[in-house]
């Protein structure tokens, strides 16, 4: 990567990787889930996720390329990380360590989209960083709701 447009696209890639990895991990983290609150938060956020790989194709057609993604090592282990405590938590502790672990990768994908956006406003990609802005929009809000049932299940 020499330029800003390069990171960019590769970052992007980057996180159309995760979000596509994620569409595999949320229906085991759903079932995992001892609650019923937990179980929706976890179908809706898959629900938002496959909206969101709708929204970085649209990402990726305004710089012209192609959607694709790119192994993502952070999102591979937040993943793992997950599984580790659906096999190894139990009771109150699981829905925690659940909500622990989606905690984490929507930090990530926070960290990911505002980055991706502010590149998109100084690349002058007014319709990739609007784009962009829908998309870190719906991943505060699904961190808020992990965190309210956090502290209603606590």
């Amino acid at each position: 990567m020499k330029t800003l447009a390069d990171a960019f696209h590769h970052t992007l890639k980057d996180i159309y990787y995760a979000e596509n990895a994620l569409t595999k991990a949320l229906p085991k983290m759903a079932k995992a889930a001892p609650t019923t609150e937990l179980k929706k938060a976890f179908d809706d956020h898959l629900e938002d996720t496959k909206e969101q790989i709708k929204i970085l194709k649209k990402v990726f057609a305004t710089i012209d390329a192609k959607p694709e993604g790119e192994k993502c090592d952070a999102i591979e282990g937040l993943i793992k990380e997950g599984e580790s405590v659906m096999e190894e938590a139990s009771g109150k502790a699981l829905g925690a360590a659940l909500i622990g672990a989606a905690q984490a990768v929507e930090h990530y994908e926070i960290a990911r989209y505002g980055t991706l956006r502010q590149w998109a406003k100084e690349l002058k990609n007014e319709e990739g960083h609007e784009l962009l802005t829908q998309i870190l929009d719906m991943e505060k809000a699904a961190n808020a709701k992990l965190t309210g049932i956090a502290v209603t299940e606590a």
